[in-house]
């Protein structure tokens, strides 16, 4: 019996690692190289699930740990699961609370079992085990669910890396077990991924990755990067580890990024992606082009009338209004604006991965890379 979830590389760029595939999954395909808007609190921020899949998305993010405090992943249970409650018929991931948990260092307590940690909502204590973890997210229903880690900083040394990678690994094994034991809610299958610790460590990443490969995962995801590293380190820490794990298996690099960033990565075999900076951006007044940076509060945008964020853009905001328009709507402190540059962010991210994707399959993605990087690493002159 063929499997919900199944991986199939369908093109090979001709002069580097970039693949093209098709990740099969209960709520439909995914066509990588895919990036996965962040939906925090079960929403893209002020985008609507017609709006996404206009977009081009077939998978979006939610978040365990925001949604075990609120509104709690048992209510979410009782609603149907997130596709339901959220009323999204594609596919979710959703990550495991780890990288929130660790972030609350000072007021976390860390022990092998686990993580006691205090909501950042009203202070109530809570535990994260790889059990509990696990309880969590097959309350939420996600297609993906990732296991339970943990991420160290980016400073730590290496016997505090070392010690994360150890409970990495022995987190994971405890949450396939619990994966294995407990029912599926909502009718359908959930694909549990494990992740990839040990910071800019090559052997540590090689134990890591070669541990969880044994308990052979649907997918692997390599985490605890894009935390203060060096760019070219984190890099290089993508090819080495993506040149570990299995070629059957879909690879996913956790938290970035820019632009640059998630096609560098793409090349070096990545094919699943997630950020929050399409969406944070387009709150902060920025858009995303195949220009470069547009920051829409600069001057130079008042009486531009003539030109969209991107005349190259087909999303809903650039077919409509011009830089002038959306500038005020900013700078009066409208919300059309942010979610007119949120809705344009999202679309150019899936856009991105859709041009790299046809590349890939022709063959020539690393010289189309080449062509445009320099316009997604320069700057506006009027910042």
């Amino acid at each position: 019996m063929k499997s919900a979830f199944c991986f199939d590389c369908v093109g090979k760029d001709n002069e580097s690692p970039a693949r093209a595939g098709i990740f099969t999954t209960p709520h439909g395909t995914i066509e990588t190289p895919v990036f996965m808007p962040v939906g925090t609190q079960a929403a893209v921020k002020s985008l609507s699930p017609e709006e996404l899949s206009t977009c081009g998305c077939s998978i979006i993010l939610a978040n365990t740990y925001h949604l075990h405090l609120r509104p709690g992943d048992e209510l979410i249970r009782d609603a149907g699961g997130l596709h339901q409650f959220e009323n999204w018929s594609g596919a979710i991931l959703t990550d495991s609370g780890g990288f929130q948990v660790f972030s609350l260092r000072d007021i976390s307590s860390i022990n092998d079992e686990g993580v006691w940690f205090q909501s950042h909502i009203d202070g109530s204590r809570h535990f994260f085990s790889p059990e509990t973890v696990m309880e969590i997210e097959h309350n939420l229903g996600a297609d993906i669910i990732m296991q339970f880690d943990e991420c160290p900083p980016a400073q730590a040394g290496k016997k505090a890396i070392a010690r994360a990678v150890d409970r990495t690994i022995a987190w994971a094994a405890r949450c396939v077990e619990k994966h294995a034991a407990l029912p599926a809610h909502f009718g359908y299958p959930q694909a549990l991924f494990g992740i990839v610790q040990g910071s800019t460590s090559q052997s540590l990443r090689a134990r890591c990755a070669r541990e969880l490969i044994a308990m052979d995962l649907p997918g692997y995801a390599i985490g605890g990067l894009a935390v203060g590293e060096a760019v070219e380190d984190m890099y290089d820490i993508v090819s080495f580890t993506g040149d570990i794990l299995p070629g059957d298996k879909p690879r996913y690099l956790m938290g970035v990024g820019l632009p640059q960033n998630i096609l560098e990565c793409i090349e070096r075999g990545i094919d699943m992606f997630d950020c929050v900076l399409p969406t944070r951006n387009g709150r902060n007044g920025c858009a995303f082009t195949w220009q470069g940076k547009v920051v829409i509060r600069n001057s130079r945008h008042t009486r531009d009338f003539t030109n969209a964020l991107d005349n190259n853009c087909s999303c809903y905001a650039c077919r409509n209004f011009s830089r002038a328009y959306i500038r005020h709507l900013f700078m009066a402190g409208e919300i059309l604006a942010i979610r007119l540059l949120t809705l344009h962010n999202v679309h150019f991210f899936m856009d991105l991965v859709k041009q790299a994707r046809y590349h890939i399959i022709d063959g020539t993605f690393k010289s189309w890379k080449e062509s445009i990087m320099l316009n997604f690493t320069a700057k506006e002159n009027d910042e």
